[in-house]
């Protein structure tokens, strides 16, 4: 038995931030900003809301779409980077918003990678045969952590969230055949929060020197994700016995565009086999593969039985890939 994708969704604010408009707060350019990411425009969620806010959203329009009441769901698994809070979990605020009434649910924080994280670690409760629903979903309000006078970060992230429905199949051609979470905690002084946790709990110094936003050493990342996303997707196409020209559609994290070309160039991936909607949205984290996927099946870019693969790369340092059938 595997755990397949019956439905999918995603949510992103209204209010959009450009490239001209932050030309206006530091110094940038729309020029400078779009040779070295890719990026034209992000999404930002209004004040007092919340990723779970986001992903409700996404999630209510998975249920609809599934024709699933929340009350048979059996699990919440959420990824995100930015909580509403730290505790209680996001999950829990979005099954009291959902009025699941009858699942259990859990964060995960696995930065970039956390929807992966999320997903296999939904599949296995699947292929378990513990539990038949399980909704797993990605959301960062980006904007909550980012320091909006520092323009190697600000010009990068956005806000979002995306949604899955995971279900049992016994159909080999559908459905997650294989994946790989991997994780290199050296990597962790290059991306990441500082303060906020129990190591350097929230102060007026911690606030004063801006220690609760993301700092990144942008050149190491980006070496260690085009490093790190090759490889894992490579792997999965070696163990899997499948050649480049027969993946239907790869679905990178949406980090920086050239991030990208550079891992479907060493994989020779042509343009029609890569899915990219960064300049639209920027870096929303965790939401940035289930929103990826929910417009490529939109845009019917992959059909039943499609071979799919997912990769992704964030901060501590973790990366990871998925090998999918496609099942609707």
């Amino acid at each position: 038995m595997r755990a397949m994708i019956t439905a999918i969704s995603h949510y992103v604010p209204e209010h959009v931030l450009t490239n001209a408009d932050l030309e206006k707060m530091v110094h940038t350019s729309d020029e400078w900003i779009t040779s070295r990411t890719g990026i034209k425009e992000r999404r930002i969620l209004g004040q007092n809301l919340g990723a779970s806010y986001m992903a409700t959203h996404a999630a209510q329009n998975v249920l609809e779409q599934r024709g699933v009441p929340a009350r048979e769901l059996d699990l919440i698994i959420v990824a995100t980077v930015t909580p509403d809070m730290s505790v209680p979990s996001t999950a829990a605020l979005i099954q009291d918003k959902l009025h699941a009434d009858n699942c259990g649910g859990f964060d995960i924080n696995g930065g970039c990678s956390g929807f992966l994280c999320a997903l296999t670690t939904g599949a296995q409760f699947i292929e378990s045969g513990r539990y038949q629903k399980v909704l797993v979903i990605g959301t960062d309000a980006m904007s909550a952590i980012i320091d909006y006078e520092d323009r190697n970060t600000c010009i990068l992230f956005g806000d979002a969230a995306g949604a899955v429905l995971l279900e049992p199949t016994n159909n080999p051609d559908w459905g997650i055949e294989d994946f790989e979470l991997h994780l290199d905690g050296s990597g962790a002084p290059y991306l990441c929060v500082p303060a906020g946790g129990s190591l350097q709990p929230a102060s007026l110094d911690t606030v004063a020197k801006k220690l609760h936003y993301v700092r990144q050493d942008g050149k190491k990342v980006f070496k260690e994700a085009v490093k790190g996303m090759k490889k894992v997707v490579s792997s999965l196409l070696v163990k899997n016995g499948v050649d480049a020209q027969d993946i239907k559609l790869f679905i990178p994290h949406q980090a920086n565009k050239r991030i990208i070309d550079a891992v479907a160039n060493s994989l020779n991936l042509n343009s029609e086999q890569v899915y990219i909607n960064i300049f639209k949205y920027g870096n929303t984290t965790s939401a940035t593969i289930p929103m990826a996927m929910s417009e490529a099946y939109l845009d019917k870019m992959m059909q039943k039985g499609d071979r799919i693969i997912l990769g992704a790369f964030g901060a501590g340092f973790t990366w990871g890939g998925v090998f999918l059938k496609w099942a609707i």
